[in-house]
């Protein structure tokens, strides 16, 4: 029974990673970023909408193309520094503890890993339309 367990444990683990895989692949996120899926929560005072949190494992020199979120996302750092800007603000760089705001309006210009030798992590908090993509690649 616990051979069983363990195995059909492994099979979710190994599904789960290669879905998010397959996701950030498909939807233009940077080829070495990692994006884990944290949280899912649908809104039930405020119709039709939900709450996606994840993680995002940005190797040395990794980079995200353009791209927009259709959501108020909202950046923490956890570790490491990041360099981020949106369509018409300016370059910024966090590092661990900063914060870091993008409107459903927004267009992702910047989003890359500060560093060159060293990873960075941070999490991100969107609140969007229930069901919808959480990244739009622009082209």
């Amino acid at each position: 029974m616990i051979k069983i367990a363990r195995s059909l444990g492994l099979t979710l683990l190994f599904a789960t990673g290669a879905a998010m895989a397959q996701h950030t692949a498909s939807h233009g996120a940077a080829k070495d970023a990692k994006i884990t899926s944290l949280l899912t929560q649908e809104m039930k005072d405020i119709p039709g909408k939900e709450v996606l949190m994840i993680t995002v494992d940005y190797p040395p020199g990794a980079t995200d193309p353009v791209h927009r979120h259709d959501a108020h996302s909202f950046v923490y750092v956890l570790e490491g520094s990041i360099v981020m800007a949106v369509k018409g603000g300016k370059e910024v760089t966090l590092k661990a503890g900063d914060t870091f705001y993008e409107g459903p309006d927004d267009i992702h210009t910047v989003g890359r890993n500060a560093s060159k030798i060293r990873s960075a992590k941070f999490v991100v908090m969107l609140v969007k339309n229930k069901g919808a993509e959480f990244f739009v690649p622009v082209k």
